[in-house]
């Protein structure tokens, strides 16, 4: 049975968390950063893997690693949400590091847990878990040679694990982007808190993975598809809580406009679907770290929640009136990460087709 309560060790992470970025990355912070052509603060990043130990949750012990579970990595996410900080935390923490460690590396994975490299994943990033491998990367004559759009993180990342298809068939290369051949491209994002790029691959040189490559690839899709709900509901939680404050001291007809029923109903509703979102967040979390029922509450988690950031970022918009219009406050950025999050490995309606499938619903 899944367990939905936060631990006491969870927590206190969060607190820490919280507490550093509230200190280092405020929303005025954030927004000055996205206007600028280096939105990535990597002073933070660098306090978050390297001093914190956060790039390395997942990652074992032996392998320099805390040795934690996606629960923890789901409370950063949460934290990371609420703040919509630009960090290459998805891209390296999740995605990179769960592929490498499903294909069974121990090197690149160290690098990426000590925060000594930043990495990612070289796919799409509307790239659902139950997609099939990959065909735009292939090997010839031993290099890489192809063109992967939609890379997330990939303009701050050091190393890229790239599927590609050999001669045998699916499997997974690691490229440094700095080898010769590869040429990255940045891409105008629909979210300016998380960037993605084009990566394209002409003769390079790289390491190939052992282990078996469509599994590795799967796992990190579906590792990422449910963290990603942790970080959706932060981005809702924000909203609810942000647009709560507002109506309840912004004057209308000599009372708070939280006090007119029609905005007290949506605000209820909007807190219901939230407390929703804990518990299948939560799930989600639980299953990935047990192993329990993994694609099932992978699935249920990420449809849920991702249309829920983007009602949540809608209603703060709307709700917040005049001022919610404008650049200068930053609900446009929790609605721009709103809705790249939903198309962001797997849409909803890919999600519910999974689901359907995993327990027998009728077409």
């Amino acid at each position: 049975m899944s367990d939905l309560l936060y631990s006491e060790v969870e927590n206190d992470l969060r607190a820490s968390v919280r507490d550093l970025l509230t200190d280092r990355s405020p929303w005025t912070s954030v927004l000055a950063r996205v206007e600028t052509d280096k939105p990535y603060d990597l002073e933070l990043w660098r306090t978050l893997a390297a001093e914190m130990g956060l790039a390395g949750l997942l990652v074992p012990e032996d392998l320099g690693g805390a040795g934690a579970s996606a629960r923890e990595v789901a409370v950063v996410l949460e934290e990371l949400g609420r703040a919509v900080t630009p960090t290459p935390f998805l891209g390296s923490a999740v995605l990179a590091t769960s592929a490498l460690l499903a294909a069974g590396d121990t090197e690149t994975v160290a690098e990426l847990a000590a925060g000594q490299r930043i990495g990612t994943l070289a796919v799409p990033l509307t790239t659902a878990p139950h997609a099939d491998f990959p065909s735009s990367v292939r090997v010839e004559d031993g290099k890489l040679t192809g063109r992967v759009g939609s890379v997330v993180d990939l303009e701050v990342a050091d190393v890229v694990v790239v599927p590609a298809i050999g001669a045998d068939g699916p499997e997974l290369h690691v490229v440094p982007t700095a080898s010769a051949g590869v040429t990255v491209t940045p891409i105008t994002p629909l979210d300016l808190t998380r960037r993605i790029a084009t990566l394209e691959l002409a003769g390079v040189e790289s390491r190939k993975l052992s282990g078996d490559a469509a599994t590795a690839l799967r796992t990190a899709l579906t590792t990422g598809a449910g963290l990603l709900a942790s970080e959706q509901l932060g981005v809702a939680q924000w909203c609810l809580d942000a647009t709560t404050e507002y109506v309840s001291t912004r004057h209308q007809f000599g009372r708070p406009i939280g006090s007119f029923q029609a905005l007290r109903h949506r605000l209820a509703d909007l807190w219901a679907s939230v407390s929703s979102a804990v518990a299948v967040s939560r799930a989600a979390a639980d299953a990935l770290a047990t192993g329990s029922d993994v694609d099932i509450a992978v699935a249920v988690a990420a449809s849920f929640c991702s249309e829920l950031a983007v009602h949540a970022a809608e209603e703060a918009l709307q709700l917040h009136g005049g001022i919610g219009m404008t650049w200068e406050h930053p609900v446009h950025l929790y609605l721009g990460r709103a809705k790249s999050s939903e198309l962001a490995l797997g849409t909803p309606e890919r999600h519910r087709d999974a689901l359907a499938t995993l327990v027998d619903l009728p077409a």
